[in-house]
């Protein structure tokens, strides 16, 4: 087979070299300059870069761009249709942080359940507590699941451990499950929304003051997916005249959130300044190893996975 020139990020090659086949031909980069050097000559390339000017840039420069990979599972911060016309096939992070995100989504709704800030609280203050701050349970209690991704997925595996009700939203109907076209309506229904939504225009600001309005005066808001799905003015004034429980955001608009934001202050707002996906130590195992699986079925002609629908936008 014809050597394939293939740009990586040098950070990954403990990983990635030992693994590769014959016919790869392996550019490393160390800095985006050096990226932007070796771009021109990728048939495959993985650039991930911090600034959008600088993707924007890179993808301009890789003119031979075949197949390109990235570790963010959201793809919003890429020209999707600069991608789409030049036939560039990309794969992404979507499930790579997964478990890591769910495995957070029960640590904020069990923080909240049991008011665990005032129990830290009181250990800072060296205060030995006569009662629970907390006494809210999970187990008896419903969740709605928007997104049934990867992500959505994992998130029902552990709510469901804890005796909770799960319903979830996708298109395919079936038992437990709500339309796209439904789950307004039932939204009264639930103790917990749960958001793990891809980024995309029918999805931003989906949850807005009528969808707040509907739900349960108790009821506890739980975002994993990007700020943009919540209008998040919206969002403060329900929080602040006590429309709605609480709300346990790991992202915000915009992030970083501004120090003087009103959300900051608010005891029935968590903020935990997207850190979900990084509360791991295997996220680069995880992307090397797809990756690597992926040039395996790149090299016998195969489809990759997963494909970014760029019509849909994930």
């Amino acid at each position: 087979m014809e050597k394939i020139c293939i740009v990586l990020n040098a950070l990954l090659k403990p990983m990635i070299e030992p693994h590769l086949p014959d016919w790869a031909d392996l550019r490393w980069y160390t800095t985006k300059e050096e990226a932007f050097a070796l771009a021109p000559e990728a048939e495959i390339g993985w650039f991930d870069m911090h600034s959008k000017d600088d993707m924007a840039r890179v993808f301009d420069l890789a003119t031979r761009l075949k197949w390109l990979n990235s570790i963010y599972a959201g793809v919003e911060a890429f020209p999707l249709d600069v991608l789409a016309q030049r036939g560039v096939v990309l794969t992404n992070g979507a499930g790579i942080n997964a478990v890591p995100i769910a495995e957070y989504v029960v640590l904020l709704m069990l923080a909240h359940s049991k008011n665990y800030r005032e129990v830290v609280r009181a250990q800072e203050r060296r205060e030995w507590l006569k009662d629970s701050p907390g006494k809210r349970e999970l187990f008896g209690s419903s969740a709605l699941i928007l997104g049934y991704g990867a992500i959505g997925q994992e998130v029902e595996k552990r709510l469901a451990g804890f005796g909770m009700g799960v319903s979830k939203v996708r298109r395919s109907p079936g038992p437990g499950v709500l339309g796209p076209d439904e789950w307004r309506g039932h939204l009264g229904e639930f103790d917990w929304i749960v958001i793990a939504v891809p980024a995309t225009a029918e999805t931003e600001g989906m949850i807005g003051a009528a969808e707040l309005a509907a739900m349960k005066a108790d009821a506890v808001l739980v975002n994993v997916a990007r700020g943009s799905v919540i209008d998040q003015d919206a969002l403060t004034e329900a929080l602040n005249s006590g429309r709605i429980g609480g709300a346990l955001l790991d992202v915000t608009t915009p992030e970083p959130l501004p120090e003087d934001h009103p959300l900051w202050a608010l005891d029935n707002a968590q903020i935990t300044m997207h850190l979900t996906g990084k509360a791991q130590n295997r996220m680069f195992q995880r992307s090397a190893a797809r990756f690597l699986e992926n040039l395996a079925r790149y090299g016998r002609g195969e489809r990759l996975e997963p494909v970014v629908d760029y019509a849909a936008g994930y």
